[in-house]
Order: structure tokens, then sequence, then C-alpha cells
């Protein structure tokens, strides 16, 4: 854990030895592999809002500072990257702010209740997108 966290940033990073922030460490918690309560899993979800999170939208990664990729461009937001957001955050008692994001996400489902992969800053479905299959 020790080249995982970036005490300059004060937030686990992308990977070892990196500097960028990364939505993933999210799901650190979600399958036990740190106490939400932790806090260092605090100090990364209060920069994962600051610096990652936009119209309550959370991007995986800020493109700029992250590894690269092989994607040019910018990204949207990542819906599953929010609801862990969503999800870590009332682990950490932080109910009030959970639920804001929580039912903000609605707006953003379309007619069938199903949410694209990605959201744009505008409101857009990008990325995949669940489909039915033929039969």
């Amino acid at each position: 854990m020790g080249h995982g966290w970036n005490g300059q940033r004060d937030a686990f990073a992308q990977h070892y030895d990196s500097e960028a922030l990364d939505a993933a460490n999210l799901i650190m918690p979600l399958v036990f592999f740190m106490s939400p309560t932790n806090p260092r899993m605090i100090r990364t979800v209060n920069a994962t809002l600051k610096e990652l999170t936009s119209d309550s939208l959370v991007r995986r990664y800020d493109p700029g500072q992250a590894a690269d990729d092989g994607f040019s461009g910018d990204e949207g937001t990542f819906s599953l990257c929010t609801f862990w957001l969503v999800e870590c955050l009332p682990r950490q008692g932080r109910l009030d702010e959970a639920r804001f994001l929580f039912e903000r996400m609605p707006g953003y489902a379309n007619h069938l209740g199903l949410y694209s992969e990605e959201i744009s800053l505008t409101g857009e479905a990008l990325g995949n997108f669940p489909r039915r299959s033929p039969t």
C-alpha cells in the first residue's frame, strides 16, 4: 500500500508511484479491501469529490494527469464511478451527501431506466449502453 498512496495528493493514486487520482479506488471499501472509515479512504473520497466530481457526476480520472490510456481527448463522467461514490459515502456516515448524489442520477437514465457507461457534461449518454440481445 505504500506505493499506492500518494502523500502529496493525500489520496490513493491511479497506479504505483503515480500522482493521478482515479475513481476506481472507490471500489476498495466495496470489496472489503479497506475499511470505508480508514482515514486514507476518507481522504481519497474527499479528493474524488473535489477533483473528479462535476454536477454530481464522477469522472474516472483527469486525462491531463493520468497514465496514457490510448484514448485522445476528454472523456465523460462514468455512471459506475458515480454509483461507487454514492455507495462509499453512507459507509462513511455521510448520508446526506450520498442521498443528494443518488437522487440526481435518475435524471440521467433513459426512458427505460438504463444508464449509459458515460455521461457527457451536458447530460448526453456516451459510451457503451446496455442493450437487449436479439431473440
